[in-house]
């Protein structure tokens, strides 16, 4: 069983049309005002999705582009449209290292094969990956499940467990269940009174989408404005943060939505543990130092500037809330250092934020 409801109804975030070649995704970018279905036809469409961030979140968009490339393949099975189509996929986002070990792992195993073979096996690749995020959504949640378990029981079983998370890191970045939400719904699930607060995360107020999927799920939240997640813990009215992250660092370095930093400096300065839950494909075991390597992207002004919405009568609506002369900086990650962080909650477990840690529950990877 799934994690994700849209109006009581299970679903995925991307899918198989029923035409058997065409894909279908939730256009993020109409919610949480709007449901809307959006089929993908070609290789440009879907990194469009990716660039545009209708498709979003770091598991993701590692599906949604393998399924730009099965589209390719499906139009053009030669070398040079599969070479030409991963190097423009790859291109859509740079900070997230699912979309890159993803697409790279499809196109060498489909070089390998004849061009008969290849649209077959693109399709068939795609469908295994979007199946096993959603098992590495649940078991995250699983190993997560058992923090906030902890926290009720420090509570001695009176009131309620508050969840402070960043960004969106629920089923609407990935196929179903999430990353930083498995654990809640799970929590949710068997009982457990959990409230998370959600912050906006500006600018592209991503919290709107984890407070949407929250919602269908019937898991009690509140909406906060980014600054305030630092005052609510110095009220003792946070018990655990726990984030999502787009690539984190073979030392243990997390990158994820611009803020995460601040949420983890005032986390340590008053002790409240900090989470971050991840799979191990957004693990770049590649490099060490977060802050020096990993490349953050730069997106529009526009961004900053502009606010969308929507009027009382359900009319879409985009304003500028700036001064005209103004220019606009729109970092949309920064790194928080291991130091920050009290473990990494992974498929295979929890551990220390740090080389070592990692490498004990991959130990394959000291080689």
């Amino acid at each position: 069983m799934g994690a994700m409801n849209v109006n009581g109804r299970p679903h995925r975030t991307i899918w198989p049309a029923t035409d058997g070649w065409s894909v279908e995704i939730i256009d993020q970018t109409r919610l949480p005002h709007e449901v809307q279905i959006l089929r993908i036809t070609t290789p440009e469409e879907m990194a469009n999705a990716i660039q545009t961030m209708q498709v979003r979140g770091a598991p993701l968009i590692g599906v949604a582009a393998c399924y730009g490339l099965a589209l390719a393949v499906r139009r053009d099975s030669s070398e040079a449209a599969i070479e030409n189509a991963t190097a423009s996929l790859c291109a859509t986002r740079p900070t997230a290292v699912n979309l890159r070990a993803r697409l790279g792992q499809l196109r060498d195993q489909l070089l390998r094969l004849p061009d008969s073979k290849r649209v077959e096996f693109a399709y068939h690749y795609c469908a295994q990956v979007a199946d096993e995020e959603v098992e590495i959504g649940r078991r995250i949640g699983e190993h997560g499940l058992a923090l906030i378990v902890k926290a009720f029981a420090a509570r001695n079983g009176q009131g309620r467990v508050n969840v402070l998370t960043h960004c969106n890191a629920g089923w609407l970045a990935t196929v179903d269940w999430g990353t930083a939400l498995a654990p809640v719904y799970l929590a949710h699930q068997i009982g457990i009174p959990v409230h998370v607060w959600v912050a906006e995360t500006r600018p592209r107020n991503q919290g709107y989408l984890t407070a949407w999927e929250l919602a269908q799920q019937e898991v009690p939240h509140t909406i906060v404005v980014d600054n305030v997640g630092g005052h609510l813990m110095q009220r003792r009215e946070v018990d655990l943060c726990i984030v999502g992250t787009d690539r984190t660092t073979g030392a243990g370095d997390v990158c994820n939505k611009i803020g995460t930093y601040l949420k983890a400096l005032a986390a340590r300065d008053n002790r409240v543990p900090f989470y971050v839950a991840l799979p191990s494909s957004s693990v770049d075991w590649s490099i060490g130092s977060g802050v020096e390597q990993i490349p953050i992207e730069r997106r529009s002004e526009s961004e900053v500037h502009e606010v969308a919405g929507r009027t009382s009568e359900g009319h879409p609506l985009s304003i500028r809330v700036t001064p005209r002369e103004s220019s606009a900086l729109n970092y949309a990650f920064d790194v928080t250092p291991a130091r920050l962080v009290s473990g990494l909650i992974t498929e295979r477990g929890i551990c220390d934020a740090s080389a070592e840690g990692l490498l004990t529950l991959y130990p394959e990877r000291r080689a």
